[in-house]
């Protein structure tokens, strides 16, 4: 009987504990999003630039120019005016740039 127990027991906890692949993918997720440096528009390189999700080469060189000729951006939104970005990229962008 007290063996049948101890079976019913380890079973009980194998199936009640997470997989270590869980808590693998867990740490790795929160090591990504540690990793993660906010991107200041009106400082940054084409290089820089081209990190941000939909932003390649020429919108980068875009965005430079733009803050060249018409000043620095305050929001999020202002990223908008530049040739080739869209509202939808600008919200890509939310939380992934600073001024």
């Amino acid at each position: 009987m007290k063996f049948l127990t101890l079976i019913v027991v380890v079973f009980g906890l194998a199936f009640s504990l997470p997989s270590s692949a869980a808590v693998t993918k867990t740490k790795a997720t929160e090591s990504s999003i540690s990793k993660v440096q906010l991107v200041n528009v009106n400082q940054a390189t084409v290089e820089q630039l081209i990190s941000l999700p939909g932003i390649g080469k020429s919108k980068a060189q875009a965005i430079i120019d733009y803050r060249t000729e018409q000043g620095h951006f305050k929001s999020v939104a202002d990223l908008a005016q530049v040739k080739g970005i869209g509202d939808k990229l600008v919200a890509k962008l939310d939380g992934k740039v600073t001024f």
